[in-house]
């Protein structure tokens, strides 16, 4: 490995995200994630042991239905 380069990292794909992750998923802080899953318009976590995850799947489906029938001004 040469000395400039930093290491590279990979990442698997994961079905699950933290918090933070699931916000940046979104696009939002997560502070306004956290007020989108206490308003329903995202999904509650699943609780694995100690941590919490949001499944990204459900975060899409959430996602796709914010755009079922409304006009959006920016198209």
């Amino acid at each position: 490995m040469r000395a400039d380069r930093p290491p590279r990292i990979e990442v698997a794909p994961r079905r699950g995200l933290r918090r933070e992750e699931a916000a940046r998923y979104v696009g939002v802080s997560p502070t306004k994630y956290d007020e989108m899953v206490r308003d329903r318009t995202m999904p509650k976590p699943w609780r694995i042991g100690g941590c919490v995850v949001w499944d990204i799947r459900k975060i899409d489906a959430a996602l796709d239905s914010l755009d079922d029938g409304v006009v959006n001004e920016w198209d």
